[in-house]
């Protein structure tokens, strides 16, 4: 063999005796097939066999395998990110003359999907109250074809009754999809409350360290996975095999850092309700929050985000305060080792549930750091607004 040939031509070892604990990252654009006749029947191994790189390698297969077990579904599909996860669920089931029924505190990407690009393409939209619960078979008309639901609301932290939402949607023969980002599979299960779609932004809990772009679409029918892969495969949407390996590595203890940081985060919002300059705490396990009995009754715990209102006399410093942080890192998403805070628009994306314009509105994500330290950050951000944090530390 010519040593260019073999610079090409990779050499076969032997694998016995050899076993990892870590999924194999394999990387493949091209699949090879054994003979003609196998390359010419390739569409007939299905979506779960294996026919180009872009459709999936046995290291994205395994992350899609491990998220429908945790799910409780039938199968997953990887996406790019959280929001093509909704953005392709919408599209995979919703076509012109549709509407598709939208919460008020959803995630403001997903409000200008539907004003934006669905409105354009015949396809309407109606934003509901994420407290209505039952009553929400009121709006739900002929052309209604999905429910779109997020619990909490990634904010303003609204525990919506999925459980009701989606028996008005099954007598009507609705369809219902729901982001579980904020709990994951751990700590609900939308699935096993009849919801059709659950979404998650694996970029969050799953990946853990801020280093990864990914979503994920878990159904129990296996009709909504083929809907699902029609869109997919001719738009050309797929993930990278390095992308799914990130989140196989993050996966692993996404238990017990969701555990830690939620009971840090917990025990933080509860003493940040004595802090004067704080109007409220929104933390769905405490009962200042809305929809508070909803989480006691269907959830199996709290997550690590939450936030606070800021009083009217306090916001105008708000910037200042953020500025005096030393280890809450200013910055949108969660789930990751750092902790994070956000001071949050809610007034612009309201149209149904009233907010008051003057109240300020700060998220905070907690992170694997020491705890103790961390409550002193808090205090310098809080002493920051104008306020002694004595009483509450």
């Amino acid at each position: 063999m010519h040593d260019l040939t073999r610079c090409v031509q990779h050499p076969a070892v032997s694998h016995d005796g050899f076993k990892s604990l870590a999924v194999p990252t394999y990387r493949a654009s091209t699949i090879v097939y054994d003979d003609p006749q196998a390359f010419a029947q390739r569409a007939e191994r299905g979506l779960d066999g294996y026919t180009y790189g872009l459709l999936g390698t046995p290291t994205t297969r395994t992350l899609e395998a491990q998220l429908t077990a945790l799910h409780g579904g039938e199968r997953t599909v990887l996406v790019p990110s959280g929001q093509a996860a909704v953005a392709l669920t919408m599209l995979a089931v919703l076509t012109p003359g549709d509407k598709v029924l939208v919460p008020d505190h959803v995630y403001p990407p997903v409000k200008g999907l539907c004003a934006g690009y669905l409105a354009a393409r015949g396809i309407a939209h109606q934003i509901y109250d994420p407290l209505v619960g039952g009553g929400i078979a009121e709006l739900i008309d002929p052309a209604t074809r999905l429910i779109w639901m997020e619990s909490p609301g990634s904010a303003t932290m609204e525990v919506q009754d999925v459980p009701a939402i989606v028996a008005a949607a099954k007598a009507r023969g609705v369809l219902t999809g729901c982001d579980n980002t904020w709990a994951s599979p751990l700590l609900f299960k939308p699935l096993a409350h009849g919801v059709d779609f659950a979404v998650e932004a694996l970029t969050k809990y799953v990946g853990g360290h801020s280093d990864l772009l990914l979503g994920s679409i878990t159904v129990k029918d296996l009709g909504l996975r083929k809907a699902l892969k029609d869109v997919l495969g001719p738009l050309g949407i797929g993930v990278s095999p390095d992308e799914a390996a990130l989140a196989l590595r993050g996966i692993e203890t996404m238990g017990v850092r969701m555990a830690h940081s939620g009971r840090v985060a917990l025990d933080f919002a509860k003493r940040l309700q004595d802090a004067p300059a704080v109007a409220r705490v929104l933390h769905p396990a405490l009962p200042s929050c809305p929809g508070h009995k909803v989480f006691a009754r269907d959830f199996a715990g709290a997550s690590t985000v939450f936030s606070i209102v800021i009083k009217p006399e306090h916001t105008s410093r708000i910037d200042h305060a953020l500025g005096q942080l030393r280890l809450f890192a200013i910055g949108a998403s969660w789930g990751g080792t750092h902790s994070l805070i956000a001071p949050m628009n809610v007034v612009a994306g309201r149209t149904i549930r009233p907010w008051d314009a003057r109240e300020g509105l700060v998220r905070l994500s907690i992170g694997l750091e020491e705890p103790g330290e961390l409550w002193q950050d808090l205090s310098r951000f809080l002493d920051a607004l104008g306020v002694s944090s004595s009483a509450s530390a």
